[in-house]
């Protein structure tokens, strides 16, 4: 009887490196990259809440969530910097 699913080939490939075109500093501190996280999640807020006002019912209902649960993610970054350095 003949196999229906082929059998994968043999690997024989090099192990996976990653590209370090998007690749953060290793050694960047934590207060540096939480406040990147908070600007670059305040720009996607503002980007879905103005990606919502172009639409109407439930896309529009969806844009927002997804603003919000960003805005969310926002508040938790925030008070993780305030949590590192109270001032």
């Amino acid at each position: 009887m003949d196999k229906l699913i082929p059998d994968p080939p043999c690997n024989t490939t090099k192990p996976y490196s990653p590209r370090t075109m998007f690749m953060i500093v290793p050694d960047m501190d934590t207060e540096s990259l939480l406040a990147h996280a908070c600007e670059s999640l305040a720009s996607a807020n503002v980007m879905a809440s103005d990606f919502a006002t172009c639409l109407a019912g439930p896309q529009r209902n969806t844009a927002l969530a997804i603003s919000q649960i960003v805005m969310l993610a926002e508040l938790a970054v925030n008070r993780a910097l305030d949590n590192l350095d109270p001032q």
